[in-house]
């Protein structure tokens, strides 16, 4: 049974569904079962919300103080849990919350999520991937359309409702469009993060 909850480096991250909505070129569940301290990440039936927030509750979170959203499906294909873990973890436990996500949250849930995002998550972290529509379908391939002018608007909602926002980028990039990808964070106001692709 894969985990809900896992450790990775010195973060606790929620694995809470497999959905997502894009088939990134990169995506590590494309080669490998489990990262960080579990051997799998892979459920084979979606945890229930009243799983996750067992999981939660009982889970020992001595030494962390925040609770990442991410797991090997797109958290926010999962709002309702999403939305009631995050109080969980908030509420009884202390802990920031953050949510690494693709940015399609909006499109997934038919409507604006980022008000409903910020009563709950603290931080939040957009994989941009790539500098402009056409780079992103070809790298991110995903199963909605117009995805990539629906990431960015989703991004500027959420600068201006979460306190803490940023894009994410892995080093793999061309030079030349990890530029673009700076300038479109000087455009948006929206800090970027390079990462090491492991």
């Amino acid at each position: 049974m894969a985990e809900i909850l896992y450790k990775y480096k010195d973060s606790v991250y929620a694995n809470i569904t497999n959905k997502c909505n894009c088939r990134c070129t990169f995506c590590i569940r494309f080669l490998k079962d489990g990262i960080g301290d579990t051997d799998t990440l892979w459920h084979q039936e979606n945890p229930s919300k009243e799983e996750v927030l067992a999981a939660i509750r009982n889970y020992d979170f001595t030494g962390h103080d925040e609770l990442v959203f991410c797991g090997y499906g797109e958290p926010t294909c999962a709002l309702d849990i999403l939305l009631a873990a995050a109080k969980v973890a908030k509420e009884e436990k202390g802990l920031k919350t953050r949510l690494n996500t693709n940015g399609l949250g909006c499109e997934e849930n038919h409507g604006n999520i980022v008000p409903q995002l910020a009563e709950v998550i603290d931080s939040v972290s957009i994989s941009l991937n790539a500098p402009n529509a056409q780079a992103y379908e070809k790298v991110t391939r995903p199963l909605v359309p117009s995805a990539f002018d629906k990431m960015v608007e989703f991004a500027k909602l959420c600068r201006d409702a979460i306190k803490e926002v940023k894009w994410s980028i892995v080093d793999v990039l061309p030079e030349n469009q990890i530029e673009e990808c700076r300038q479109l964070s000087e455009d948006t106001g929206i800090p970027l993060r390079i990462r090491h692709f492991s």
